[in-house]
């Protein structure tokens, strides 16, 4: 037979309310430490497992939250679910994971489907613009925290990395090594990655006085190395003159190398680029990607943090937060030839 909270007290010599606050992450802090150390020591011995259950029905919590991100495989979620799961594990929170294919449609039975499960809270790593799900979970109250993105029009808590500022800092990386053409390949106009950092590359060029016309915008489909590699066919078929290529993501900048290694064109010999992201891989590709390190797994942590607070005290006003950024110069980047 399993051992129950009340045995556990006993064994502890506390009542069970005491035991009961003791295995809570979320109220260990008002017990005495030595006590809770004997409590814990206790079910250790009697193999004691809480009942998520029983405790839900008490306190109409699941100790759940719901994480949605629009592409597993993609490597820049990896370290923000870490983060998200680190935090609420020490919280005593679990962490149900959702894919949706970056589809509208998948995104929103996939939202449903946590709430059915009645998750406490959701975090959500979708970019994408005027996105209905989150208007949907503001309107009907749903804990809410955006990651990888700010929402200005919907009162839900967020965290991003400074994508304006990232922008600014490899362009004029690229402007401070000699070039002058400098193209962007940026994100789909769906998203809030894709309208920041296209919306701020264009805001460089007039601050530095260059000719637009010779440093052109491509729009990707997709953050997906086959975008980069199109976009990189159009912008050199279009503009043979440029020297380097501000990519919206290191997905895209690979694709960007792939294509230049098609046409017998050397990186960064011929055109130097630069990345966004900073994903786990980049500095083993040929050459090292230079690029803007987002500290994901920070992201995901602080969304975390955002949400407990907020689900221990509702009242707590939204909040967004804009993590610093830093450029990591490599092998990507050089003065233009001669």
């Amino acid at each position: 037979m399993s051992a129950t909270l009340r045995d556990v007290a006993r064994a502890a010599g506390v009542h069970v309310g005491t035991a009961s606050r003791a295995l809570n992450p979320e109220t260990v802090g008002m017990v005495n430490s030595v006590t809770a150390k004997r409590v814990r020591d206790a079910a250790d011995r009697l193999g004691y497992v809480p009942n998520p259950i029983a405790r839900s029905l008490k306190t109409n919590r699941t100790l759940t939250l719901g994480a949605v991100v629009p592409d597993i495989t993609n490597p820049v979620f990896a370290p923000i679910i870490r983060g998200i799961e680190d935090v609420a594990a020490a919280a005593g929170y679990n962490v149900l994971i959702a894919n949706t294919d970056d589809e509208p449609r998948r995104e929103q039975e996939q939202v449903a489907s946590l709430r059915a499960r009645q998750v406490d809270g959701l975090i959500l790593a979708s970019a994408r613009l005027d996105d209905p799900v989150v208007s949907a979970l503001s309107a009907a109250e749903v804990p809410t925290v955006l990651v990888n993105r700010v929402e200005p029009e919907h009162p839900v808590s967020s965290v991003a990395g400074d994508d304006a500022g990232g922008i600014r800092q490899g362009f004029r990386h690229l402007y401070d090594l000699g070039h002058r053409r400098i193209a962007h390949i940026a994100g789909p106009s769906s998203t809030s990655t894709g309208v920041t950092r296209r919306r701020t590359f264009r805001l460089e060029i007039g601050e530095f006085g260059l000719n637009p016309a010779q440093c052109p915008v491509v729009e990707a489909e997709a953050y997906r190395v086959e975008a980069g590699s199109e976009c990189t066919a159009t912008l050199l078929d279009a503009h043979p003159g440029v020297t380097a290529v501000m990519a919206a993501n290191d997905l895209l900048a690979i694709g960007c190398y792939e294509e230049l290694a098609g046409r017998g064109l050397s990186c960064p010999a011929d055109i130097s680029v630069v990345g966004f992201n900073d994903m786990p891989f980049v500095d083993k590709v040929w050459p090292p990607l230079t690029t803007i390190h987002v500290r994901h797994y920070d992201a995901g942590a602080e969304a975390a943090r955002l949400m407990i607070d907020r689900l221990r005290d509702p009242s707590l006003p939204c909040k967004s937060v804009l993590l610093p950024v830093s450029l990591v110069v490599r092998g990507s980047t050089a003065p233009p030839a001669a």
